[in-house]
């Protein structure tokens, strides 16, 4: 699989990480996060917003929109890596 986007994550009090992996995904396709199928057919929105305050914490990966979406915990915040699987190898 090839890494599109990776980035990290810091939530502001009221923030949702469901939200943030939304607009990521949005981003990417150059849509309205409206226009995206319902992030629920994917994942619990509320356990993935859960994520960020769970003692032990270390990763999660699911299928979202024709992309394979890893959230994990890193020092200082949550990671957010996007890949998409029909996406060619580049040269490395």
């Amino acid at each position: 699989m090839q890494s599109i986007e990776t980035t990290a994550v810091s939530l502001s009090e009221g923030e949702q990480l469901s939200m943030a992996v939304i607009d990521l995904v949005s981003q990417l396709e150059d849509a309205d996060p409206t226009a995206l199928e319902p992030l629920y057919d994917a994942i619990d929105p509320d356990l993935l917003d859960s994520l960020p305050d769970a003692a032990g914490f270390e990763s999660l990966a699911f299928d979202y929109h024709g992309y394979s979406i890893t959230v994990s915990a890193e020092a200082g915040g949550i990671e957010v890596s996007l890949e998409d699987p029909s996406a060619p190898e580049r040269e490395r």
